[in-house]
């Protein structure tokens, strides 16, 4: 990977090429010529810092694609007002972006990956753009006497909870109203992604939040559930002679990216770190193969269609569409199918197999099968996160929710065959014995454990080294454990009074 000193030496070794552009477009505003040359500078080190975070296959291109985009480097300058003093910020981001794009075109994920360059599909078509300032978002007034939650079509003592109502019935002994995040008409779909609602609690895929404490709102780590083994597989077609990666040399590979300039593109994020670890394992980095990314929409977070009637549970939503088929699941199947790639990656075993049902597609590489824990990263441990807000002014429902969550989890170790037909509606198992299987050796109570923390930290790290978030953190400190242990401790408590009271004429002590 280049380091930031070695890639503005090259940039800056065409500053003066770049200064002469801009005299020759500049030259009918002399007196505006100073502040665009002058800031010239500051794009050099904007330029120079977003791609010392890009993969080492951008390095090759430094050289030979700066000569080719100096003129846009003028170009966009010289659109600015002579008398600025001196370009936007905006400007100098775009032009980030567009240099970087540019400097990888033609190979290499890195250069295109954080919503970089194009929103054009395969076949020419253009996609929308979803921003903040073309978007309108919409959450409840906010009530510390209601908590709101969401959840992922995932395996996690939430989903458990939607069948047993444990989380609710602690909540109601506080006088708290616990609600799903959809009960209300008025909340969107968007604080599941940007957690832009202080009385919001989310259990669910691990890139998201960590993009939201990184770069829009400090939010606290509650605990951790990691599911062993699902690392992500990579997906051919049956019929063609592709039966090991190194078959995919010199071959397409698909590779999403959403629009939604709003939220983390968590789907991308972990197609991306797939497709690099599978090459990886393989002997092979992404210059041995062609990458053809697919731009979508992705802007139905408040389409009205989405929003629909109020639902009670999370579980209504998958009840309305049948979830195991849907290929928005699979958004590159179709693709695959058609040959405009050969190969594309799948985030799990559950759905690899339910593509493999229909006879069409085959997996030729399994991370899950590799011994090395650290491969297991696939848009998890699945995280619990809550507002810095609610952690330090009412931590009570931060640790109400996690004795919810303590108390499923431990219903769920016990009665894993129950749960697998709780979690049956919800997740991508083919059916309850299916899921029985994917989560019998799995502990569904959270936890804040070593190991689960470095897998976070590995997460964080490829989105931090790979640009899909800006601001780097420390996961220990995003870690409350101090929640967790006192929601153990109250519900500690609560046994040992009981258990005293069935020996002794009076409750026993308050544990220390």
């Amino acid at each position: 990977m280049p380091s930031l000193k070695s890639t503005k030496a090259a940039l800056a070794r065409r500053s003066n090429i770049a200064r002469q552009k801009l005299k020759a477009e500049a030259a009918t505003a002399s007196a505006g010529l100073p502040n665009l040359a002058g800031g010239l500078d500051k794009i050099v080190e904007q330029i120079a810092s977003r791609l010392a975070a890009s993969s080492s296959t951008v390095a090759p291109k430094l050289e030979g694609g700066l000569n080719k985009i100096v003129e846009l480097v003028a170009a966009k300058l010289a659109q600015q007002s002579p008398q600025a003093a001196q370009p936007s910020s905006a400007t100098m981001d775009q032009l980030a972006e567009l240099v970087a794009a540019k400097l990888g075109a033609g190979g290499g994920a890195a250069a295109k990956s954080a919503g970089q360059a194009g929103a054009v599909t395969p076949d020419g078509k253009k996609v929308k753009v979803t921003t903040l300032e073309n978007t309108k978002l919409k959450t409840v007034k906010l009530d510390w006497k209601e908590v709101y939650y969401s959840n992922c079509p995932l395996v996690s003592a939430s989903n458990v909870d939607e069948g047993l109502g444990l989380t609710k019935k602690e909540f109601k002994k506080i006088g708290v109203n616990y609600r799903y995040l959809r009960s209300n008409p008025e909340n969107d779909w968007y604080p599941h992604y940007i957690h832009n609602l202080d009385n919001f609690i989310r259990f669910g895929g691990l890139f998201p939040p960590i993009n939201v404490h990184a770069d829009i709102r400090r939010t606290r780590l509650l605990g951790v559930t990691q599911m062993p083994a699902e690392g992500g597989v990579m997906m051919v077609r049956a019929k063609d002679d592709i039966f090991r990666m190194a078959d995919l040399k010199g071959k397409k590979i698909g590779l999403s990216k959403s629009m939604n300039q709003i939220k983390n593109d968590w789907w991308r994020i972990q197609e991306h770190q797939g497709i690099e670890l599978m090459l990886r394992m393989n002997g092979m980095t992404m210059e041995d193969i062609q990458l053809v990314e697919f731009p979508y929409a992705d802007d139905w977070y408040n389409d009205p269609a989405m929003m629909g009637p109020p639902m009670e549970l999370s579980i209504d939503l998958w009840m309305k569409r049948d979830h195991k088929n849907d290929l928005a699941f699979r958004p590159l199947e179709t693709a695959l199918e058609k040959g405009v790639i050969d190969a594309m990656y799948l985030q799990s075993k559950p759905l690899q197999q339910v593509s493999e049902m229909t006879g069409k597609f085959a997996a030729i590489e399994d991370l899950s099968r590799y011994p090395d824990w650290r491969l297991q990263v696939a848009n998890i441990p699945a995280a619990i996160t809550c507002t810095e807000e609610m952690a330090t002014k009412h931590p009570e429902l931060a640790v109400t929710f996690m004795k919810g969550m303590i108390l499923a989890g431990r219903w769920a170790n016990q009665n894993k065959r129950a749960a697998a037909e709780i979690l049956d509606q919800q997740t991508f198992y083919r059916d309850i014995e299916h899921t029985y299987q994917g989560i019998r050796d799995v502990d569904l109570v959270p936890n804040l454990n070593a190991q689960n923390l470095v897998s976070v930290e590995i997460g964080k790290n490829f989105m931090l080294s790979h640009g899909y978030i800006k601001n780097d953190f420390d996961v220990k400190e995003w870690a409350a454990p101090e929640i967790m242990e006192q929601a153990a401790k109250e519900l500690l408590e609560v046994r040992w009074e009981k258990a005293t009271a069935d020996k002794l004429a009076m409750k026993g002590s308050r544990l220390g």
